[in-house]
């Protein structure tokens, strides 16, 4: 028995192809979405963006943004 090799561009394009017909459009993306990655530096954002606060400060920020700010507790 032999087996062509296929490019891998058309490989990619009938697996995803398959995907949607199994999964649907939707669950096929969510499914594919988890093997992308990210860019950018978070440790640096991170560093940046908390600098000089507090964990309950942060937290606060998060409830305000969330419109559902909860009462600081002491």
């Amino acid at each position: 028995m032999s087996t062509m090799m296929k490019p891998l561009a058309e490989i990619n394009q009938q697996a995803i192809q398959l995907l949607y017909q199994e999964l649907g459009v939707v669950n096929a993306v969510r499914f594919l979405r988890q093997f992308t990655t990210g860019f950018g530096d978070y440790t640096r954002e991170r560093a940046s963006l908390f600098a000089g606060k507090s964990l309950q400060e942060i937290v606060h920020e998060i409830e305000q943004q969330k419109g559902q700010s909860l009462p600081h507790k002491p």
